[in-house]
């Protein structure tokens, strides 16, 4: 049920961002929103109360947010509030924000390596992904894990490359396994 209140909502949003034009400012003024949201957990807890009537909710987002956040986007916050979706918003904001890196070929790529790269070795692995994929641009994570030994491990997406030593190292071991076994 929330996977379907996020999609629903979510790309009503994603209309909406789309017929004003500028996705990617949407996208950043809505990232910027849900910063701010994430960050006030007090706002968020008041927001979610039961015992909170919803206009007064409504009348709340209108005096934090108008004049500071785009017209369209207060209203779908207040729509939010009315059909007491608010609880969903997190998830409305990820369908969202996923949904214009899709459109935007904005890849995001999640780095794993034993040391710290440096610049120039991030440089090359955020090339060789955009040579290897249908991504016009990059959004990079790197995580260090000393525990991979060397090599590294990079998801993007659901695809997963892993050419760290630790998983040949665990390869290894199940093929002596098997062969002991065998």
């Amino acid at each position: 049920m929330a996977k379907l209140v996020s999609k629903t909502y979510g790309e009503a949003l994603f209309e909406i961002a789309s017929e004003q034009g500028g996705l990617r400012e949407w996208m950043e003024e809505v990232n910027a929103l849900w910063q701010i949201l994430t960050d006030n957990q007090e706002f968020d807890k008041m927001m979610k109360h039961p015992g909170i009537p919803i206009q007064e909710k409504v009348q709340i987002l209108k005096n934090v947010f108008e004049g500071q956040i785009r017209e369209e986007l207060l209203n779908f916050l207040m729509i939010v509030i009315t059909k007491e979706r608010y609880a969903q918003l997190n998830a409305i904001f990820r369908y969202f924000i996923d949904r214009v890196k899709e459109t935007e070929k904005i890849g995001v790529a999640y780095v794993t390596t034993a040391i710290e790269l440096n610049k120039a070795q991030k440089d090359a692995v955020t090339d060789r992904l955009l040579a290897t994929t249908s991504y016009e641009s990059m959004e990079m994570h790197y995580k260090v894990d000393t525990a991979l030994i060397g090599g590294m491990k990079i998801r993007v997406g659901d695809r997963v490359v892993d050419s760290s030593i630790r998983s040949k190292l665990d390869e290894m071991t199940k093929q002596l396994l098997q062969i002991q076994l065998g």
